[in-house]
């Protein structure tokens, strides 16, 4: 690993509206998992922990929203002044038809195919930012040069009816990568691109701009036609007959649609994701210390994580709680998720939710489902409850399971 000069693109850029009320004032990158980390925390954590020290962050939504979580590049030593940190933003000016938002993580690859030429690198990682999973990404360079691949697919298996929302590969017994399908609307198989690809720089580019002279020709305009990865990059590197698969060992989660995220922080409580208390593969974060969270007499917190700065005065229950959280007494909380600052007031109820940062429950407010759900239910998106950042349900309001409340704004 130390002798190959790897170059990694974390792709943060989409607008993760899936997500739909939880992203209106973030990039989904940002958003948090465990209380104190953020899914970008992970993916760098990921990469610094494999000694690579080359990271280039590509935004555009949002993306002042990054800027508190990537701190510089400071948390993972990646604030340096030769290599390290770079954050790339929409640029103009930059070529016929690269003016404007990139329209897919192949698109956005292909705007800035001159400054990855430029930067001469032996090997180019591409990775979103949107998963939970621990990988080493000399295990993937292995495999990719014991093949003598031109890319390497990180794969993972998921459950059949979770498979059209991702990439399907069709991969053989000695690993090779025969297909793949851009989220078919009936898969006919369970193993998935996790979204993490390796490739031969020159490789890359070449097909880039080959598949660029026969796409933009027909896309609208400032659009290269490339759109994202599996809809026609990864198949014309399929044909060529050199892509191969890694297999993600361990857990691997899409966070990309709230039933997933809910699910995430699920698992996480039953002990299902080995990934934020690792000490040989440290979780680094920009998060501010605060004081430790404190159980107040009366309080019952019961199989749940609490952030620092917490404060509970109530019951909480099958709960991951983020930092400077207040549940008052009387209140009730179970099954959810609490961001940042959450306040929920005396005498209030919330159950199978999501409450955004800084949202505010009022007294004897009622907020999502019951104890009626079974534990080991896969909610569907719909069915859970939203509250957007800095909204505000008040006192005595009923707030129906499935509803969502927008980013800022009462709920009566």
């Amino acid at each position: 690993m130390d002798r190959e000069r790897i170059l990694a693109i974390v792709l943060a850029g989409g607008k993760g509206s899936r997500m739909e009320v939880l992203t209106q004032r973030r990039a989904k990158p940002t958003l948090p998992f465990g209380g104190v980390f953020s899914l970008l925390d992970i993916c760098l954590s990921n990469l610094v922990n494999s000694r690579v020290r080359d990271v280039w962050v590509v935004v555009q939504y949002r993306a002042s929203s990054l800027d508190e979580v990537l701190a510089h590049g400071r948390p993972w030593d990646l604030d340096r002044n030769r290599g390290g940190l770079r954050v790339l933003p929409p640029q103009e000016g930059i070529g016929e038809n690269e003016e404007g938002m990139a329209t897919g993580n192949a698109d956005a690859l292909f705007r800035i195919r001159e400054m990855i030429r430029r930067h001469d690198p032996t090997l180019v990682l591409v990775l979103s930012a949107d998963h939970v999973y621990s990988l080493d990404h000399r295990d993937v360079v292995r495999t990719h040069r014991e093949a003598g691949a031109e890319c390497t697919v990180v794969t993972t298996s998921i459950n059949v009816d979770e498979a059209g929302h991702h990439t399907l590969v069709d991969v053989d017994a000695d690993g090779r990568v025969l297909a793949v399908h851009h989220k078919p609307d009936e898969p006919q198989g369970e193993t998935i691109a996790s979204e993490v690809f390796l490739y031969e720089p020159d490789v890359l580019i070449e097909q880039l701009e080959r598949l660029h002279d026969v796409l933009s020709p027909g896309a609208p305009d400032h659009d290269s036609g490339l759109g994202d990865f599996s809809e026609h990059l990864l198949p014309a590197l399929v044909e060529r007959g050199k892509v191969v698969a890694h297999s993600l060992p361990g857990y691997w989660r899409d966070l990309g649609r709230p039933s997933a995220y809910f699910r995430a922080h699920q698992d996480l409580l039953a002990g299902e994701v080995d990934l934020l208390h690792r000490p040989d593969w440290p979780m680094s974060t920009a998060s501010q210390a605060r004081a430790a969270a404190r159980v107040h007499d009366g309080a019952t917190v019961v199989d749940s994580m609490l952030g620092n700065g917490t404060e509970v005065y109530g019951r909480v229950e099958r709960c991951v709680v983020g930092p400077d959280v207040v549940i008052e007494e009387g209140a009730v909380v179970h099954d959810a998720v609490l961001m940042r600052g959450v306040r929920v007031r005396s005498g209030a109820q919330v159950g199978w939710s999501i409450l955004d940062a800084g949202s505010q429950i009022g007294v004897d407010a009622h907020v999502g489902a019951d104890q009626a759900q079974d534990q080991d239910s896969r909610l569907k998106s719909e069915e859970v409850t939203l509250v957007g950042m800095d909204a505000v349900v008040e006192d005595g309001a009923v707030v129906e399971p499935g509803a969502r409340i927008q980013p800022g704004e009462p709920a009566s």
